[in-house]
């Protein structure tokens, strides 16, 4: 490289060859859509822009805090192989200043539950990542989070369209969960892995907290400029079912929650049959 000559725009497409094939599809996304507001130092020679240009960028672009943020880890990404490559021997990139702008996002959810907007998005951008199939998932699950990764393969049934949950931070939250026909194509999918864990990391292992945030979740929310928690997904199920007029002794039967009257944690193929019939209707 010259570092005399070589731009913006050319440390990113030296960078994106190396890295991309190594990366989700979400977070290709992500960064690309990042690298898209920079077009005012696109063409500029790397070595001549300041923290001036950068704080500019984000300054001017009125996006929302979860696109900032990804902003921000592309000029990161962008400084730290520039410098690896001795193409400049500062960091502007460390004193962006995004903070200012944590409370900028006028279409944030006042409440926790996913708008049927936000569900239709999730819908559109399904194929281009499996692990963008996860917050459907979840939302029409109602599953927590860590119900979802201890979910075992031997424990789902695909064809009677249910699944056991056997560990859970409850004893109402051991139950009988209905799979709707919507995401029955998601479940063959990581079933056809044959793997022990129903949905797993890229390793095939089981997922982890702090990395299934940061590695999978916040990659897709970053995305799709949604500012919500996993635990959002199960708040969005119950209102789904609730508006659709089900029965709350199902909804407690379906999400796992405790109730004077719901105490089985085994069930008939009625039953089973009736939870299938509820969870079909959001």
């Amino acid at each position: 490289m010259d570092a005399s000559k070589i731009t913006f725009a050319e440390i990113y497409e030296k960078w994106s060859t190396e890295h991309f094939p190594n990366i989700s599809q979400s977070n290709i996304h992500g960064y690309n859509a990042a690298y898209k507001l920079c077009t005012d130092i696109q063409h500029m020679v790397f070595a001549d822009i300041r923290l001036s240009h950068l704080q500019g960028i984000v300054d001017d672009c009125g996006k929302n805090s979860p696109t900032l943020r990804k902003l921000k880890v592309l000029f990161n990404v962008m400084y730290s192989y520039a410098m690896k490559n001795d193409v400049c021997s500062k960091d502007y990139s460390e004193f962006v200043d995004i903070g200012k702008y944590k409370d900028r996002n006028p279409n944030k959810n006042e409440h926790t539950t996913f708008s049927k907007e936000e569900i239709e998005k999730l819908w559109n951008v399904v194929n281009h990542d499996e692990y963008m199939q996860i917050p459907l998932v979840l939302i029409y699950t109602g599953l927590r989070v860590g119900e979802l990764w201890n979910l075992k393969t031997e424990d789902v049934h695909l064809a009677d369209r249910y699944f056991e949950v056997t560990k859970s931070k409850t004893d109402a939250g051991i139950r009988t969960v209905p799979i709707a026909e919507k995401i029955a194509p998601f479940f063959e999918h990581w079933l056809s892995k044959n793997t022990e864990y129903t949905f797993t990391n890229r390793q095939g292992g089981q997922f982890k907290d702090r990395n299934f945030r940061d590695s999978y979740w916040q990659p897709t929310m970053d995305l799709l400029n949604f500012e919500h928690k996993p635990h959002d997904t199960r708040h969005t199920c119950i209102s789904l079912l609730t508006e659709n007029e089900v029965d709350d002794k199902i909804i407690r039967k379906i999400v796992g929650h405790a109730g004077k009257t719901v105490t089985e944690t085994v069930y008939t193929h009625l039953e089973i049959d009736l939870l299938i019939e509820a969870i079909n209707k959001i």
